[in-house]
């Protein structure tokens, strides 16, 4: 599923460039936008990242894509990739900025994990 978000002045750091902090809040939003889209009636929180890295810095207006695509389900946990891109306006040119894994564990009410229900897929399956 993709995704875009633009760079607006709110959230910058006092560089000038997107606040890191910004960047993951949007990863952990998009991950757990696809993964209650991919399964209805589900609850998801975020149970980690696997990797945080900058490759660099992102300027004021600039326009993010981000990538997500289910890589491993498990019977409780759905992990994610998403990478995202930027496109500079000029050039046309498209950079690779940020790449991680994201995991989501399925819970009820009460807070407890809860299997998730795949349609058919089996779980501990690692997507291709």
């Amino acid at each position: 599923m993709d995704h875009y978000k633009l760079v607006l002045p709110q959230h910058l750091n006092h560089y000038g460039y997107l606040f890191g902090g910004n960047l993951l809040q949007w990863i952990d939003e998009i991950g757990y936008i696809a993964a209650n889209l991919q399964f209805p009636g589900h609850e998801f929180v975020t149970i980690g990242l696997d990797n945080v890295v900058f490759k660099q810095s992102i300027n004021l207006g600039s326009i993010l894509k981000f990538e997500s695509k289910l890589i491993k389900l498990g019977n409780t946990s759905a992990t994610y990739n998403v990478k995202v891109s930027c496109e500079d306006r000029d050039t046309g040119c498209v950079a690779h900025v940020f790449e991680t894994n994201i995991t989501f564990v399925s819970i009820d009410k009460s807070g407890n994990k809860q299997p998730i229900n795949a349609g058919g897929a089996d779980q501990g399956t690692i997507i291709p």
